[in-house]
């Protein structure tokens, strides 16, 4: 369709590369189907293609998004290739030192086992956030572009297909382009595998990234009865916030079952400040001072034997 609208227009492949702000090359591999065409909900060619070829929006997305689900059905089924050397090799070198020889014997252990996947992925998922919300941004594209000796032009082909990629099909351009220069360093707790990564402030300002594997109770299916009445009774309910009605839903009663007057009486001891203390400066010396004063207190006086200090 795009060939058609090109000849009808008199266009080349090279005004529409310009179009999109890509290479010739890449226009010329997606039409001869050397390449798969991104998703269209990572990229933002399509658009730009609709608008210089005077196509309805979302033409060629849909176009583009049925082609790659026939591929998709073509490769169901096949087993997955196992990380290329180059590409484990720089995964390892980026590891905390403390971590990569424990790690490494893990990888070679079970290639592209769980371990392996997980890192990968949650390298691959960092990565590609920075580089789909820098997209549009020129300036980093090109600051990118010095760093691995790419144009700008090419280094937007370049993300395009980085944003496609998946743990299983990770390339050596890949690690080249940005999971070498973006990643600082990463760490992983192999008891836990909590992971931190630390990403290149000048082409990720912010802090590192940290992913942790929790454990949360799982939320009750059903509510109360008495809880359902409380809501229900306004007169008891009716100024209840929104977070001390979360509160209350998530009390539980092993077995007993409380009245909506109990959630009531229970709103108001969670009110009440007597109930709770305010945290206080530290003491001169550093610690937690804390100061209760319940009232006064009496003790016999030791210069006299009948009379009393308060």
């Amino acid at each position: 369709m795009i060939k058609q609208r090109l000849e009808e227009l008199h266009l080349e492949q090279r005004d529409l590369a310009a179009a999109a702000n890509v290479t010739e090359s890449y226009i010329s591999q997606l039409l001869t189907r050397k390449k798969l065409p991104p998703d269209s909900e990572r990229t933002d060619i399509y658009a730009k293609m609709e608008k210089f070829l005077k196509l309805p929006s979302g033409k060629i997305s849909k176009l583009a998004d049925h082609e790659r689900k026939e591929e998709l059905k073509k490769t169901l089924g096949e087993s997955p290739a196992p990380l290329l050397k180059e590409v484990r090799e720089l995964i390892l070198r980026k590891c905390s030192p403390d971590k990569e020889k424990e790690v490494r014997a893990i990888f070679e252990k079970q290639p592209f086992g769980e371990l392996e996947r997980l890192v990968i992925q949650k390298l691959l998922d960092v990565v590609k956030r920075v580089a789909k919300e820098e997209l549009e941004s020129e300036n980093w594209l090109r600051l990118v572009g010095r760093l691995v000796g790419r144009s700008y032009e090419h280094m937007r082909v370049i993300v395009l297909e980085f944003l496609d990629t998946d743990v299983f099909n990770v390339s050596v351009q890949d690690c080249d382009s940005f999971l070498d220069p973006l990643i600082e360093s990463w760490d992983i707790d192999l008891g836990t595998f909590a992971m931190e990564l630390v990403l290149n402030r000048r082409l990720a300002p912010g802090h590192p990234k940290k992913f942790e594997f929790v454990e949360r109770e799982a939320e009750r299916s059903e509510e109360e009865p008495g809880f359902k009445r409380f809501l229900r009774d306004r007169v008891l309910s009716g100024d209840a916030l929104e977070e001390e009605i979360a509160f209350l839903k998530r009390l539980e009663f092993n077995g007993k079952r409380p009245t909506p007057l109990y959630y009531y009486r229970e709103l108001q001891n969670l009110r009440d400040p007597l109930h709770f203390r305010s945290p206080l400066p530290e003491g001169p010396r550093g610690g937690n001072a804390e100061r209760v004063q319940i009232g006064t207190v009496s003790r016999p006086n030791a210069q006299t034997n009948g009379g009393e200090e308060r």
